[in-house]
């Protein structure tokens, strides 16, 4: 039976799961799904397509809130519901990182975002650049929040940020007290209250450019 193009996704979401994206390769899918390689590029030009549409897949279970909710509650809620499927799958964050794929859940989820922020007085513009800007956020607050934690099973590579604190010397926390103080509030914070905050104050500063 041939290959469908959603066996190869779930295939590769296992495998990603399994070894990360850097252990993610074509061959190693192949094997997988028990098929030559070149029958993969039926489906996909290359990892990168591939990926795109990993990427997509993602979203497939975000699910958005209610639309009877201020544009900046409803937004903040719509990072979070981000964060949390970009976090289901291990380097989830870093997969979708650097693609833009014009497949039906990013689309979906863009167009909603972008007109609640119309819906709210925001021009084109300014509703594309709040969408980006909260994006990039939650990107880059995922991605290194993934990096630091060691994947299922405790194999593989995750900072243990709390070895980090333990392995500052006296001589170092007196040169640098206020890394040092960094790096040991780092260890023992939560990530979620730490997640909320900086996308709280996000929100307070896109509130003072969007139409009152």
């Amino acid at each position: 039976m041939r290959v469908q193009r959603q066996d190869i996704i779930d295939a590769a979401m296992a495998l990603l799961d399994d070894g990360g994206v850097d252990g993610l390769t074509m061959r190693r899918l192949a094997a997988a799904l028990r098929i030559q390689a070149p029958s993969l590029y039926w489906h996909f030009a290359g990892k990168q397509a591939l990926l795109d549409a990993m990427a997509d897949a993602l979203l497939a279970e975000m699910v958005l809130p209610e639309e009877d909710m201020p544009w900046d509650a409803w937004l903040r809620a719509v990072a979070t519901e981000f964060r949390r499927a970009l976090k289901s799958r291990r380097d989830g964050a870093r997969v979708f990182a650097g693609t833009f794929p014009a497949m039906d859940n990013v689309l979906r989820i863009s167009d909603r975002i972008i007109a609640k922020l119309r819906a709210a007085g925001a021009d084109e513009r300014l509703a594309v650049r709040t969408l980006f800007t909260v994006q990039y956020f939650v990107l880059g607050f995922t991605i290194e929040e993934q990096a630091a934690t060691p994947p299922p099973g405790g194999h593989g590579e995750g900072v243990d940020l709390m070895q980090v604190a333990q392995r500052l010397t006296a001589e170092q926390a007196a040169r640098y007290p206020n890394a040092a103080i960094t790096v040991r509030l780092l260890a023992s914070d939560d990530d979620d209250a730490r997640f909320r905050f900086g996308l709280d104050r996000l929100i307070d500063g896109l509130k003072a450019v969007m139409p009152s």
